[in-house]
């Protein structure tokens, strides 16, 4: 299985997410854990995400979450989890 790491940071709004999740969907990028805050009104959310059967490649994946991102107002990004793996290795 392959998994990335999707990040969210903004002002909070109704929505967020429904945007991301949507944006992963149609990708079929399947999250498998999802963890939300709202600080002082700031909405933050970190998401494990399984893209071993993704139908975008990993760039155009990091291009559609953040023109959603800008979209929303908020911050996206995704990076895969073996970077954070092999750096736990040294």
């Amino acid at each position: 299985m392959q998994k990335a790491l999707v990040s969210v940071t903004g002002v909070d709004k109704p929505g967020i997410i429904a945007r991301v999740s949507t944006a992963l969907f149609e990708m079929n990028i399947n999250v498998l854990e999802i963890s939300q805050t709202i600080l002082d009104g700031y909405f933050t959310m970190l998401m494990i995400v399984d893209i071993t059967n993704a139908t975008a490649a990993f760039g155009q994946a990091a291009a559609r979450l953040e023109e959603v991102g800008r979209e929303l107002g908020e911050a996206i990004s995704i990076q895969r989890t073996d970077i954070f793996d092999a750096m736990h290795r040294i």
